[in-house]
């Protein structure tokens, strides 16, 4: 790449490619090299946008929390609307890329960006805590509509349901073994 060019959204560029790096060889293997090289551009060009490669993650994981926040941002006002199992699995499908793989990932061997994220989008906003709320209001808000039963927990039932999704993310398995919960509410 010639200097001087301006390469358009070079953040979500080198973003992209860690995602690329994250599932090709692990989060170990992530490097500033290896997400420059991914993203073919110039080795120093990460360093020009972030102040350092921890800056980086951590612009990386405030970025990917907040697109896969936004995914289930809808999913409550769906309730009373379609099925319950239909809302479900279109919202867990909104999950099931490469971003929640990666970001998952990559937070687990950094377990501090945890803690970058929730400084950057308050608290309960990155892990597991910030896809479970989504689930757990929409099942609320359909269990006061008499679309689940009234005795169900729903704390517990969003957290069956985002445990289940990451499980089946991070081990690369279709969301379609998921069917039999979706048919089930």
């Amino acid at each position: 790449m010639p200097r001087g060019v301006a390469i358009p959204e070079i953040r979500q560029q080198l973003f992209a490619a860690a995602e690329r790096v994250i599932a090709a060889d692990g989060p170990s293997r992530l490097t500033g090299r290896a997400v420059t090289a991914e993203a073919g551009v110039a080795t120093g060009l990460l360093h020009t946008h972030f102040r350092s490669f921890e800056g980086f993650l951590t612009a990386y994981a405030v970025d990917r929390s907040f697109q896969l926040a936004g995914e289930l941002a809808g999913l409550p006002g769906q309730a009373g609307s379609g099925t319950v199992g239909g809302n479900l699995r279109a919202a867990a499908q909104a999950l099931s890329g490469g971003t929640l793989r990666a970001l998952t990932r990559l937070m687990v061997f950094h377990p501090g960006l945890t803690a970058e994220v929730e400084a950057v989008l308050g608290a309960g906003s990155a892990g597991v805590s910030a896809l479970e709320r989504p689930f757990a209001t929409y099942l609320a808000a359909e269990q006061e509509r008499g679309r689940i039963p009234a005795g169900a927990d729903t704390g517990t039932l969003a957290l069956a349901v985002v445990g289940t999704v990451h499980h089946l993310v991070l081990t690369e398995q279709s969301l379609t073994r998921m069917e039999p919960l979706f048919s089930a509410v």
